[in-house]
């Protein structure tokens, strides 16, 4: 798909604020998708890394609840970096993006929302078989 990194973007959640807390909402129109999956990566050794995958159809909404972390992203022409530290802001992922997940802090924690339930058919772990796909599907 062409131009996938365009649909890469930011999305601040609403944050209701409180002398008790703040609290912020993922829901219907907030993101682009159904909710069909919700998991979260959490103590993450020091210098560990996640993700390195791309996905054939599902999109997914990232979110440092706690702590911090990079999000290296490759649409196979170039590649960009996100700092993710807020939990009020989340980072939308279409499918056709590789995807790699770095320098957690301690006590950071990673919050994914998918557009579909895992299928490891839509998977994609290999860099070059993805560098591939995307030559085959830029044509």
């Amino acid at each position: 798909m062409k131009n996938d990194k365009s649909k890469i973007k930011l999305i601040s959640l609403p944050k209701i604020e409180d002398r008790r807390g703040n609290l912020s909402v993922i829901e219907k129109d907030i993101i682009p998708f159904e909710i069909k999956r919700v998991y979260y990566v959490y103590d993450i050794p020091s210098g560990s890394e996640r993700g390195g995958h791309s996905h054939k159809d599902l999109q997914e909404f990232l979110v440092a609840l706690s702590g911090s972390f990079d999000v290296i992203l490759n649409d196979g022409i170039s590649e960009k970096t996100i700092v993710l530290n807020k939990p009020n802001i989340g980072l939308l992922i279409p499918a056709g993006i590789w995807r790699e997940l770095r320098n957690f802090s301690s006590g950071a924690v990673c919050l994914v929302v998918a557009s579909e339930v895992y299928l490891e058919d839509d998977y994609i772990r290999d860099f070059d078989e993805f560098m591939c796909s995307k030559k085959t599907t830029d044509k």
